[in-house]
């Protein structure tokens, strides 16, 4: 199974950036920037993961990505994931970023994205990884932010493919960013939130997504499985769900493979994702092995999870039945 996991084609829906920031890296952007860390060791800094809910990953999260400051910073951070994505055979990607934690800090919107845009194009010509930016607000700022980004990122909307929604989510309904949502719509945007496990008024949030911001897909999810009548309008919908098993396992000490499960029965589009790898060291094939292992889950179930993320990709259904005949060929060998 292994094996077979490591050399499935594959895309991930759900993956932030800045998550991918090694230690060892932060280390080396530290030192070119000429930035004081509270750490002396790469170690040391994998031993301050001391997480266990989203609010203290979130501390955390957010201090390291200091060391980002200048357009070669992001190209290292977007480029250094692609090249761990190629180890990992992933074929597609749409990759979040988060320029209010950048600009928070006297970072150009245009350093932001003229790394990352650089290294895509970088990954497509030398990885042979084709890409769609996701830029996400971070609910805990307030909704004008969002919509002075969404302002910052129309000059960039060849390369950014959609919007979303994340950071601490109590107190932060879908419903305090309507009308930025409903602008991004507007302007040609896909859109996606998250709806993390377990947090405040879930249930309310997830049916916020789908009745008030009328979303292309949800990112985690996992609690629609509580009410019959969510299942049921995101099947209808054929909506998608990025499933971040590792992630999931420190906020609920499970990789919810019994969810995920349940969730391909009822004909839910879950996919698997690795959220921010660097923190929960853990990247895509090590998401889809644990979740086979804890899960024992079939070859054909984890086809089934790579085939989902190809199906919801936003992408030309030419280019989609591409990487489709592709899995469905390793499939057939």
């Amino acid at each position: 199974m292994k094996e077979f996991i490591e050399k499935m084609p594959k895309a991930e829906l759900h993956v932030h950036l800045e998550g991918t920031l090694e230690p060892e890296h932060i280390f080396s952007l530290a030192q070119r920037n000429n930035i004081e860390l509270d750490y002396s060791t790469p170690e040391e800094v994998i031993a301050a993961y001391d997480f266990h809910d989203l609010p203290s990953f979130l501390t955390i999260y957010y201090a390291a990505m200091n060391v980002l400051r200048t357009e070669q910073d992001f190209y290292e951070l977007a480029y250094h994931y692609f090249e761990r994505a190629k180890a990992d055979n992933i074929i597609y990607v749409e990759p979040f970023f988060d320029p209010q934690a950048h600009t928070s800090r006297g970072i150009d919107f245009e350093t932001i994205i003229g790394g990352i845009k650089r290294a895509q194009e970088d990954a497509e010509v030398k990885l042979g990884i084709e890409s769609n930016l996701i830029m996400c607000f971070l609910r805990d700022m307030s909704a004008d932010s969002a919509m002075e980004h969404l302002e910052m990122s129309l000059p960039f909307k060849d390369h950014i493919i959609g919007v979303g929604l994340d950071s601490d989510e109590k107190n932060n309904p879908p419903e305090k960013f309507a009308e930025v949502f409903a602008h991004a719509r507007a302007e040609g945007y896909k859109l996606t939130m998250h709806c993390d496990v377990n947090q405040e008024d879930i249930l309310g949030h997830i049916r916020e997504c789908l009745d008030l911001i009328n979303v292309d897909r949800i990112d985690h999810g996992v609690n629609c499985l509580e009410d019959d009548g969510l299942v049921q309008e995101i099947v209808s919908r054929e909506l998608g769900l990025t499933i971040c098993p590792v992630s999931n396992r420190f906020v609920v000490q499970s990789l919810t493979s019994a969810e995920i499960k349940k969730m391909l029965d009822q004909g839910i589009k879950a996919t698997i994702n690795s959220d921010d790898p660097a923190y929960f060291r853990a990247y895509l094939n090590d998401n889809f092995i644990a979740l086979a292992e804890e899960g024992k889950f079939t070859k054909e179930d984890i086809v089934q999870l790579s085939r989902n993320a190809f199906d919801i990709a936003w992408l030309p259904d030419s280019r989609r039945q591409n990487y489709i005949d592709l899995l469905n060929e390793f499939n057939s060998n």
